[in-house]
């Protein structure tokens, strides 16, 4: 980006796709969110070839379900403890910083673990330490990177910027597991092509460490008595959160959610590909990539359209969850690939509308020195739990898969039916009509 500040103008009222073209421009004008843009959806690329390939090759080595589940676990767990302290460390230091030495961290574990598979060394011990420590790295990664878009563009432009980061990083995560799924399933054995995913892993993530190391981005000018001691950042970030009634709705929707549903999916897909779906790995990439895809179309129609009103809102949040239920229970009786493309792409469309619309309203009403505690907290909801579910559900889905897709259903209609009842989602939905509270602090140069 070449301004370096936030600029505070306003611009001439627009109505409709105008106004949100003319945002879209803004963003793209800029010199820093452009590298921003290339960085992550590259190394989101070559994550999700390390997406299909990790999963794929505990398969291989064990053919254990419940080998899986703890792999994942290892690598979410900690990535979800480390979030806390991660979003701590990105208000102390800048998002940028956090992100280049993340990076190089982790383009190293990766090109590591390519090494150790192409040699035809790899055993399951590795792969568990490869999780944990990737999943270390990962925490401080996260909550850095959810903090990246706020710092460069206006609040006015927040959804179209949001829009086109996760737009073109989950065109990224379509592409990319299918690429994978086809490689690996192509290459004259398994293993051969997991270790060449993990390499490319381990290349993108260096080019996303130069786009990075490019950047010089603003950071809110923090006083330091607010993030003299670690933890009580951490508590500070959370109180916050807790006393915002609209908040703390979200925070408990989404940690229901992800819970019951992205946990038993990232176990339960895998699964369902390896023994019911003759296309095998393919089939993982296409699933994994037709739920991208939905994303995507959800991302494109967020960025495009205004927010909606709290009424609409309160039937969107709704419908999706009712979607995600009815979805994830009947994913236990698919044998046809392209039926199971069709419902999660159905599934990601819902998801991707509602992601942006909320995490462009989380940022918004975010005092700015509170960003990065307040991101790794509402990651912890959206990602943390997942790990905790991924292993809980590993035994369950070694036992009756069947059965961990309707489980997992009928506990996503339960929290959708506790959050028709909910104030908070009363309160959350009144708060669009609302203008923003919280200010963006002055900023200055890192």
């Amino acid at each position: 980006m070449t301004p370096t500040e936030l600029s505070t103008d306003t611009h001439p009222a627009q109505t409709g796709a105008t106004a949100e073209r003319g945002a879209m421009r803004r963003v793209l004008s800029l010199h820093d969110f452009r590298l921003l843009l290339v960085g992550s959806s590259t190394s989101l690329l070559g994550d999700q070839f390390a997406l299909i390939a990790t999963p794929w090759l505990v398969l291989q080595l064990s053919d254990d379900p419940l080998a899986l589940g703890m792999v994942l676990a290892l690598e979410g767990i900690p990535r979800a403890l480390c979030m806390l302290v991660g979003g701590a460390v990105t208000d102390r230091v800048s998002p940028r910083r956090v992100m280049l030495v993340t990076d190089i961290v982790r383009g190293a574990i990766a090109g590591a673990m390519a090494a150790i598979v192409l040699a035809g060394a790899v055993e399951m011990w590795m792969l568990y330490v490869f999780a944990l420590c990737f999943g270390l790295i990962s925490g401080f990664a996260v909550p850095a990177q959810n903090s990246m878009v706020p710092t460069l563009v206006q609040r006015d432009d927040l959804q179209a910027g949001n829009a086109v980061i996760m737009g073109t990083t989950q065109l990224a995560a379509f592409v990319g597991p299918t690429l994978a799924g086809v490689a690996i399933a192509a290459s004259s054995t398994s293993t051969t092509g997991v270790g060449l995913a993990f390499g490319l892993d381990a290349l993108t993530f260096a080019i996303s460490a130069v786009t990075f190391a490019l950047m010089r981005t603003p950071r809110a000018a923090v006083a330091q008595a607010e993030v003299a001691r670690l933890w009580e950042s951490i508590t500070d970030g959370f109180r916050h959160l807790w006393a915002d009634e609209a908040m703390r709705f979200v925070f408990c929707l989404l940690a229901a959610v992800n819970f019951f549903v992205v946990g038993p999916l990232l176990v339960g897909i895998p699964l369902l590909a390896h023994q019911r779906l003759a296309e095998g790995a393919t089939a993982f990439g296409v699933l994994m990539g037709a739920f991208a895809i939905g994303n995507l179309g959800g991302y494109v129609l967020a960025g495009a359209t205004r927010s909606p009103s709290g009424t609409v809102m309160r039937f969107i949040i709704l419908g999706v969850l009712t979607g995600y239920g009815v979805i994830v229970a009947s994913l236990g009786q698919i044998t046809h690939t392209w039926l199971g493309a069709v419902l999660l792409a159905g599934l990601g469309a819902g998801n991707g509308y509602l992601a942006i619309t909320l995490f462009t309203w989380i940022q918004a009403r975010t005092p700015h020195q509170l960003l990065g505690r307040t991101m790794s907290l509402l990651t912890f909801a959206s990602l943390g739990l997942v790990s905790i579910s991924q292993a809980a559900v590993g035994g369950l889905s070694k036992w009756d898969l069947d059965a961990l897709f309707l489980l997992s259903g009928g506990l996503v209609l339960a929290t959708t039916a506790w959050a028709a009842t909910s104030r908070g989602l009363g309160t959350f939905t009144d708060s669009l009509t609302q203008p923003a509270t919280q200010p963006h602090h002055d900023l200055e140069e890192t």
